[in-house]
C-alpha cells in the first residue's frame, strides 16, 4: 500500500464521518462546520487526483464563501432546537429507505465500472497545469456548454432580482416626471387670514 491510497483512505474516512455528523449533529453550527470540515477533506481528494483547480475552487468558493455565508445566517437566527427534532421519528422510516435506495444505487453503478477500475492514473509532469488543461476543453470542445451554463445562470439571476422586487402597497417611490410638471397653484395656496383686533388692556 503505497502513501497516497493511505493519504486517500484518511480523505475518504474523514469526509463519510463529517458527512455523518451534518445530519446527526444536534447543534446547526456544529452541523455547519462540519460540512467545512468535508468540503475540505473532499478538496484533498481532488488534491490527490491531480485536480488543483477543483480543489481550490471548492475551498475559496463553498468553504470561504458560502459556508462562511451559511455560519452567519445560523448564528443570527433564533433556532428553536426542540422544535428543529419535532418528528424526527416519524420521518426516519422514510429517510432510511431513501438512504439504503442512494446505496442500492452507488453499489449497483460502481459495480458496472468493473472494465475501466483497472486502469492505472496517467501521471503527468511536473510542470503539466490542471488549470490550462481544463481551461482549453472548456473554450474548444465545450465552448457552447459553457455559454449556455452562462446564460441559464444569467436568466436565473434576472428572474430572482424580479421575483424578489414587488411592488408594496406601502412602499413610497418617485416620479420624477411628475415632480417636473406640478405647478406653483397645485402645491400652494395662498389664504388671507383677517387680523384680530387688539383686546383692551384693563387695568385696575
Amino acid at each position: 500500500m503505497t502513501v497516497e491510497t493511505i493519504v486517500f483512505y484518511l480523505f475518504a474516512a474523514l469526509t463519510v464521518f463529517a458527512g455523518l455528523r451534518v445530519i446527526t449533529a444536534r447543534n446547526p453550527m456544529h452541523a455547519v462546520l462540519f460540512l467545512v470540515l468535508a468540503f475540505v477533506a473532499s478538496a484533498g481528494i481532488w488534491m490527490l487526483l491531480e485536480a488543483e483547480f477543483l480543489a481550490i475552487t471548492l475551498v475559496l468558493v463553498y468553504v470561504g464563501a458560502v459556508m462562511v455565508l451559511f455560519l452567519f445566517v445560523v448564528m443570527m437566527l433564533d433556532i428553536n432546537l426542540v422544535r428543529l427534532r419535532e418528528g424526527f421519528w416519524r420521518w426516519f422510516p422514510v429517510g432510511l429507505l431513501l438512504a439504503g435506495l442512494m446505496v442500492f444505487q452507488m453499489i449497483w453503478v460502481l459495480g458496472g465500472m468493473d472494465g475501466i477500475s483497472g486502469i492505472e492514473p496517467v501521471k503527468h509532469a511536473a510542470d503539466y497545469s490542471n488549470t490550462k488543461e481544463l481551461g482549453r476543453l472548456i473554450y474548444t470542445d465545450y465552448v457552447y456548454a459553457f455559454e449556455l451554463a452562462a446564460v441559464l445562470l444569467l436568466i436565473a439571476m434576472v428572474a430572482a432580482i424580479a421575483l424578489t422586487l414587488r411592488r408594496r402597497k406601502d412602499a413610497k417611490s418617485q416620479v420624477v416626471g411628475r415632480q417636473i410638471a406640478v405647478k406653483r397653484n397645485d402645491r400652494v395656496r395662498i389664504v388671507s387670514v383677517p387680523a384680530e383686533p387688539k383686546q383692551p388692556v384693563v387695568t385696575e
